[in-house]
Order: C-alpha cells, then structure tokens, then sequence
C-alpha cells in the first residue's frame, strides 16, 4: 500500500473529477486527504464539483476532515464557479436548438 500512496504523491498533477457525486467511504476520505495534505504547495491538483463547500459534508461526514480538506484545497487555490447549470447541459440544449434551426 505504501508503494501505491507514494505514487500519487509523486505525479505532477491529480485531477479529481466530480467529487461528491457519491458519497466516500471514511477510509477514502481520509486517503485523499492524506494524498492533498502531503501535496499542498509541492504539486498541482484539480478538483470538479457541482457541490458548493457548504455541501461537502455529505461527501465526506467526518466534519473535521471535511474542514481540513477544503483548507488544504483551497489554500492559494484558483477557485471558478461555473454557475449552476451544467456544462453538459448547456451543450445538449444548445446543440439540440440548432438542429431544430
């Protein structure tokens, strides 16, 4: 397990792609913010949500944990909102009124 962890420590760039989509289970909380801790002002990650942080307590319930990790995350983070809708979304609804056109 030891060699794996090293691992993620030791790439250039983590993306994590819709977090919160399902909730963690608190062994994975807990390795994800091992991973973001151990990276925090060393190497690059991206993280994509369709939750505010107010939200993430669902995802991740052990709100101590909940607290670090958004710190860690967003400690000199480029933070951008989006909006509400989804990217996927718009795209489907314009693609289909330009077919009606």
């Amino acid at each position: 397990m030891v060699v794996e962890y090293e691992r993620w420590t030791e790439v250039g760039l983590v993306c994590i792609d819709e977090l919160g989509y399902v909730p963690l289970a608190e062994t994975a909380c807990e390795l994800m913010f091992q991973v973001i801790a151990d990276r925090a002002e060393k190497a690059a990650v991206i993280v994509t949500t369709n939750l505010p942080f107010s939200e993430w307590s669902h995802v991740i319930p052990n709100p101590r944990l909940c607290k670090a990790l958004i710190d860690r995350l967003t400690d000199q983070a480029h933070i951008i909102t989006t909006g509400t809708d989804s990217y996927r979304f718009r795209r489907t609804t314009a693609q289909r009124k330009a077919g009606k056109s």
